[in-house]
């Protein structure tokens, strides 16, 4: 095997950020609303990645200035910034948290770093850094010692409404607080929203890449160089040295942006970047993935040979589907797939909770090899959902669920389905009657399609099937599939937002009575 193929972090994982430490490779991506946040995975080769655990994975670190108990859609962890230095691992990034009745002059960005000697974990509480407007921020470690903190914020005096502002102010570690001058540095080449800064040092240079055009069909990636990193920054004139909106809508991947370099052992130099599958309209149930792709360091032009910038897939200009391996000899044989049968003693590292979760609804049972939910509210905008799920790693895929009803479900409602965020999911949900079961398919809580099983069975098998003719949705009978509802239109499940699909149980119960529950096993999502 010679070639990889892109994404390499196939689901949910925007914004992604890497650094090297010795042979091996860390990323981690914006987590948003979900519970445990910021995915850390580990790398030898670039393309296979191992999630090896949460940097926000303990109930107390996201009850205090890091609020995911109720924050809104599209709030929560933004854009984070993973480095090394000395033997320990720094991470430093957004949390965007708007109160229900906020004040019109409420700031909801909370900037902090946490820090792990091991980048499986534990780290550390947040430590809040007062004073640092914006969202997005980077951490630099310059040679002589010294610690910046490069940050986003829309300046005082805009050019247009859009335009964003990247500025700099060294940071004291030890006491987590920004001193000195703060210094403005770029508003860069004109798109909207300049963000997602990082600063590096190359032959004696500062350049300062950044994301422009928003994070839709016009992102980008841009970057600017100074002597000083102070500045004064001068643009590359070959801006945006990445970017998708220049391409046909029929090419495989769109909204490419938002990238941070690593350096390898052997100098070579690779960019880690998100972009969206065009599966259907430039869209695709899959969110903003994490893909890959090579660099190089070129002379502007043949009479500034000083002058260096970095040019993405200099074959191409593009982020390809099919790349050569990074390191040969190596092989990308992950095929997405996932299964949990519940066995172990703990969940799996893929599942994750919409918002912080009242732990109480919900109990792994290894002897029993079961998942046991105890039905609470539902998903609705700020609700702990009584909702947990893993991010979908297929476009097309079977995802299968068996279901263990127990009497006391009563009128409650359980069952499986996709979600994309609090008014954008498909449900299939399962509730007792006198004579059995009702099965219910909604989307965005609008009823679809609905059967009864007369049968009071106590264990039935849920699928949700999708293919290029939609989604089926409905239960497993002598191994056979019953379909409930029928070629739901794919595009009424387009990721329209910063996440993609997750595949998930849920439980549902209005009448708030603590006996109801049921059982989950044999949890399968396939290609």
């Amino acid at each position: 095997m010679t070639e990889m193929t892109n994404p390499v972090l196939p689901g949910s994982f925007p914004d992604p950020s890497i650094c090297r430490v010795g042979d091996d490779f860390y990323m981690v991506n914006s987590s948003f609303e979900y519970f445990p946040g910021l995915p850390i995975h580990h790398s030898r080769d670039l393309v296979n990645w191992e999630l090896i655990g949460h940097a926000l994975d303990r109930p107390e670190q996201c009850q205090g200035p890091v609020f995911l108990t109720d924050v809104q859609s599209d709030g929560g962890i933004h854009a984070p910034t993973i480095r090394y230095k000395d033997g320990v691992f720094y991470l430093i990034t957004t949390n965007v948290y708007m109160p229900p009745e906020a004040p019109a002059d409420f700031n909801p960005c909370v900037n902090f770093i946490l820090t792990a000697t091991n980048p499986a974990g534990p780290w550390s509480e947040p430590k809040v850094i007062n004073g640092a407007p914006g969202i997005d921020p980077d951490i630099f470690f310059d040679d002589d010692g010294r610690v910046w903190y490069v940050g986003t914020h829309s300046p005082s005096d805009p050019a247009y409404p859009s335009e964003g502002e990247i500025w700099l102010q060294e940071l004291d570690l030890d006491c987590t607080s920004l001193i000195g001058e703060r210094y403005f540095l770029w508003r860069g080449t004109g798109g909207d929203w300049v963000e997602g800064p990082h600063m590096y040092k190359y032959h004696g240079r500062y350049y300062l890449m950044t994301a422009e055009g928003g994070t839709g069909f016009y992102h980008a990636v841009t970057v600017a160089c100074s002597d000083a990193i102070t500045g004064p920054y001068r643009s590359n004139p070959r801006n945006p040295i990445l970017t998708s909106r220049h391409l046909t809508h029929n090419y495989w991947v769109n909204s490419t942006g938002h990238g941070d370099l690593v350096e390898l052992a052997d100098g070579r130099w690779y960019m880690v970047c998100l972009g969206i599958r065009n599966d259907i309209a430039s869209r695709s149930n899959m969110g903003r993935e994490t893909h890959l792709l090579p660099v190089v360091w070129e002379a502007e032009n043949p009479d500034n040979r000083d002058m260096l910038w970095p040019v993405c897939a200099p074959d191409t200009g593009k982020v390809e589907k099919h790349l050569p391996l990074p390191f040969p000899g190596s092989s990308q044989p992950g095929n997405g797939n996932f299964y949990d049968d519940f066995s172990g003693t703990a969940l799996k590292k893929e599942w994750s909770f919409r918002r912080l979760p009242e732990a109480s609804h919900f109990q792994i049972m290894p002897e029993q090899q079961r998942l046991r939910i105890w039905p609470g509210q539902p998903v609705r905008e700020r609700s702990q959902s009584t909702v947990i799920g893993f991010r979908q790693s297929h476009s097309y895929f079977n995802y299968q669920v068996t279901l263990h009803i127990s009497d006391t479900i009563g009128r409650s409602e359980i069952g499986i389905g996709i979600l994309q965020k609090d008014n954008h999911h498909l449900l299939l949900g399962v509730s007792q009657n006198d004579n059995g079961l009702d099965l219910i398919v909604k989307l965005n809580d609008v009823v679809l399609a609905s059967a009864s099983i007369a049968d009071k069975t106590t264990a039935l098998e849920l699928f949700v099937h999708c293919a290029e003719t939609g989604y089926d949705c409905g239960y497993i009978t002598n191994g056979q599939k019953v379909p409930v509802a029928t070629s739901i239109p794919i595009d009424s499940m387009l990721s329209r937002y910063y996440t993609g699909g997750f595949c998930c149980l849920y439980g549902v119960n209005p009448e708030g009575t603590s006996e109801v529950f049921a059982d989950f096993s044999e949890v399968k999502f396939l290609n």
